[in-house]
């Protein structure tokens, strides 16, 4: 679809760096990425933007979309992955504990969310490709753009924090819409999860 040509093309174009992966190099990953997108464009209304920290390397990493897991794709029920698995296109086969505890919560709702991060690319530790970290000031501010383009493309209703980052991403971008905050389910926040994530899709 035409309507994210730039979009796409700017998050293909960013080079990894020693400590951050752009996984949007590998043609498979972008792809689902567009699928997911142009599903979502198409088909559902009332968007819900859901905004989290960045990828991690047992989930969108591997999968290239946001909050999900290689596992999650191949054995989800939720009709989007019943629709999209035939196009996906995996490498790997891993599980993602947050990615199974959101979907498991999306189930029964009407809305699908578009789901997106703070920053878009795999921050991990010096050395460590298999490591999680957080994204700092500088990565926030460059994730900036393509919260920015999304909003504009699916002009979403309502919009939401996953976390702390996402919110301070959110927060940044001074949009004058309220922001929702939605508890991120690690580090026994997963009944306030619940809680918040039913709020915000109702």
């Amino acid at each position: 679809m035409n309507v994210f040509y730039t979009f796409f093309k700017r998050l293909q174009r960013r080079a990894s760096r020693d400590q951050a992966c752009n996984p949007y190099k590998n043609q498979n990953l972008l792809g689902n990425l567009k699928l997911y997108f142009e599903y979502l464009y198409e088909f559902n209304q009332n968007h819900i933007l859901l905004i989290g920290e960045a990828p991690g390397y047992k989930g969108c990493r591997l999968t290239g979309i946001p909050f999900s897991s290689c596992h999650l794709i191949q054995h989800s029920q939720h009709k989007l992955f019943r629709h999209l698995r035939e196009k996906i296109v995996l490498e790997e086969s891993t599980n993602e504990n947050t990615a199974a505890m959101i979907w498991e919560q999306l189930e029964d709702k009407h809305i699908i969310p578009i789901f997106w991060n703070a920053f878009p690319f795999h921050p991990f530790n010096k050395g460590n490709q298999k490591s999680n970290r957080a994204p700092n000031s500088s990565e926030i501010e460059e994730g900036q753009w393509y919260i920015k383009e999304l909003i504009e493309i699916f002009e979403p209703r309502t919009i939401a924090a996953i976390g702390r980052k996402g919110e301070l991403a959110l927060n940044k971008l001074d949009l004058n819409k309220e922001i929702k905050y939605i508890r991120h389910p690690s580090y026994g926040g997963k009944s306030d999860f619940i809680k918040h994530i039913n709020e915000v899709m109702s």
